[in-house]
């Protein structure tokens, strides 16, 4: 049962995710709610390895969520509920391209899919900000008002927008620089406990 669950649940996100894979962002903090099958601290997590790993994020994502609730084969199905969307839709529009090639009402329709794609990566990445630089869970536990900032990630952000922004030196590195620098980073705080 649980199969045909992550099948079905990445199905819907894989139908209504236009954009990419930060456009499944917002799907995958709804579905951690509605589910439990993690945290939003995992789903940082989640992120920051689909971001600095080969492939499309949406997929990396859907593998891991997979894998951690039903093993590989969880994996693997989660993986074909969010792909198979678009394999269908690809196939039809294969099929009708002919027709579609001219439709006014086709061009019309990518027309207005591209503002609600723009505001879904848009959610995405300020979602990803506040899991960033907000420790929510941390706040709710407390009540403090010092533990609602993550401090660490602040310090980080600021760090790499200087470097990425404002020393000329680094302003021109390939990006995989900075991930690699903010994986070290992660590690070495994850092993000090900070």
């Amino acid at each position: 049962m649980i199969y045909l669950r992550l099948f079905y649940e990445f199905f819907k996100t894989g139908l209504f995710s236009v954009g990419g894979g930060l456009a499944t962002l917002p799907f995958l903090q709804e579905m951690s709610a509605r589910t439990g099958w993690f945290t939003s601290s995992e789903l940082a997590d989640m992120l920051a390895v689909s971001e600095s790993t080969p492939g499309a994020i949406g997929i990396n994502m859907a593998t891991y969520v997979g894998w951690k609730t039903a093993g590989v084969p969880g994996g693997v199905i989660a993986t074909l509920g969010l792909i198979a969307p678009s394999i269908v839709v690809i196939l039809v529009i294969a099929y009708f391209l002919q027709s579609f090639h001219d439709n006014k009402y086709v061009t019309a329709a990518f027309y207005g899919i591209r503002p609600a794609s723009t505001a879904l990566i848009a959610a995405a990445g300020v979602s990803v900000l506040l899991i960033a630089l907000v420790n929510t869970e941390q706040f709710a536990l407390t009540g403090s008002l010092g533990d609602l900032i993550s401090f660490k990630g602040a310090a980080l952000f600021v760090i790499l927008w200087l470097l990425t922004n404002v020393v000329k030196p680094t302003k021109r590195l390939h990006p995989i620089v900075f991930i690699a620098f903010s994986a070290v980073v992660g590690i070495v705080f994850s092993f000090a406990g900070a």
